[in-house]
């Protein structure tokens, strides 16, 4: 497979101009210890409250007509969901989506509120039933990351990152799952500023793409294992193909947060950064605020990569 390239991104990057929100790159002066600095990219403040809508409308949107009139299938634990669904009511697309019947409630009715029909099932049939779908009724496949659209898409995050930061940043952190937001993130920063360390951060009940990058190897976990950890968004038990070789050629390395540190995170950014995160969406922060031994810096950014957060769980992290 060939990994996605700076002509990709930038058209990735005019696709989805005026649908996808370019977000802003948010200074944190609470944060700074003296040492180290961080800015926020929240991505929380998309239309469907995650960074996944920037690869599902490149995706859609770079469909032929034929492919169109077919309608899609995807699946997702939510913001994929969210996104598909929404980027396919702009283009007139029929859309179905395979959810695990875990998903938090607010992402369900979201994605059914953008017009999506929405497939309830087990975890463990939520990435096979897809294939089915598609045999029975013609559906062209939308996954959420192994696919070189969806990486595009999600890069643009990237360059928008090393077109908005300053001179002097030199790490990013970027939440990882599937592998698709930081496949395009890394591939954005290094090509466009080679010097910036891209490292991810997942949690440690989940920590299949740490476990694959450290043992230079594809590696999968069982779906009950990665389902302990609160960041529904980041369950997924292995990375994509593609995507893991975009972290092995871009990314410089993954390190773990536990759930008390992912909770803290999300009470901390709505107290003192003004913003609503999920506990996927706080990943990435939280390796700031409790891995600095791990990953040496002085300036950093750090992706807030959604807020569909439900109302219930906001108030009970809030009142810790």
């Amino acid at each position: 497979m060939t990994l996605v390239g700076l002509e990709e991104l930038r058209a990735a990057q005019q696709r989805i101009a005026g649908v996808a929100v370019r977000t802003p790159l948010l200074p944190c002066p609470w944060a700074a210890d003296g040492a180290r600095r961080l800015w926020l990219k929240p991505e929380s403040l998309q239309p469907t409250g995650a960074f996944k809508l920037r690869g599902a409308y490149n995706r859609l949107a770079a469909m032929t007509a034929e492919e169109r009139a077919r309608g899609v299938v995807a699946q997702s634990s939510g913001n994929h969901a969210q996104a598909v669904a929404y980027a396919a009511g702009l283009l007139g697309i029929k859309a179905v989506v395979v959810m695990p019947d875990t998903s938090p409630a607010v992402k369900v009715e979201n994605t059914r509120g953008f017009g999506a029909e929405v497939v309830l099932v087990p975890p463990g049939e939520r990435d096979t039933l897809p294939a089915e779908l598609v045999e029975r009724h013609g559906y062209v496949w939308v996954p959420p990351y192994d696919d070189p659209h969806i990486i595009a898409g999600q890069g643009t995050v990237g360059l928008e990152i090393g077109e908005d930061a300053p001179d002097e940043l030199d790490t990013v952190l970027v939440p990882v799952s599937g592998g698709g937001l930081i496949s395009g993130t890394a591939a954005a920063l290094k090509l466009t500023c080679p010097g910036v360390r891209v490292v991810g951060v997942e949690p440690e009940l989940a920590a299949d793409a740490q476990a694959s990058f450290r043992a230079g190897e594809h590696l999968a976990w069982p779906v009950e294992d990665t389902y302990r950890t609160i960041a529904d968004g980041l369950r997924t038990p292995t990375v994509g193909v593609l995507p893991f070789q975009h972290l092995q050629a871009y990314v410089d390395d993954i390190v773990t947060v536990t759930e008390d540190e992912i909770r803290d995170t999300v009470a901390l950014l709505a107290r003192r950064g003004r913003l609503v995160a999920e506990p996927s969406g706080a990943v990435a922060a939280a390796g700031y605020f409790h891995r600095a031994g791990e990953i040496a810096g002085r300036v950093f950014a750090a992706v807030v990569s959604g807020g569909n957060i439900e109302p219930k769980l906001l108030a009970e992290l809030l009142a810790r």
